[in-house]
């Protein structure tokens, strides 16, 4: 399922793949997701926590609608980021 339906934007999600462009910031944000786990992905609180924090480093505002929305997607997705194919399946989603 993609995250146009579950109400995210693809303005947002343009957006943020354009700042991830540069290498600074790409890397600021590997740094807040690192260590993170699939349990992590499942825990709304966390997930809130992570998504301020890559929001803030990106730039942009999130508002609450938008950040329940990317949080129902996370959480839907069950993100395993130690398995390869997760991360493959993600990455096809967003290129």
């Amino acid at each position: 399922m993609s995250y146009v339906n579950y109400g995210v934007e693809r303005e947002l999600v343009e957006r943020i793949k354009l700042k991830m462009k540069n290498p600074a910031t790409k890397e600021r944000v590997k740094y807040i997701l690192y260590g993170v786990t699939k349990s992590d992905l499942q825990d709304r609180e966390k997930i809130r926590k992570l998504l301020r924090q890559a929001a803030r480093v990106l730039g942009e505002n999130i508002t609450p609608r938008q950040e329940e929305n990317i949080i129902a997607f996370v959480i839907d997705q069950k993100i395993d980021p130690n398995n390869t194919f997760h991360l493959l399946k993600l990455w096809g989603m967003f290129r």
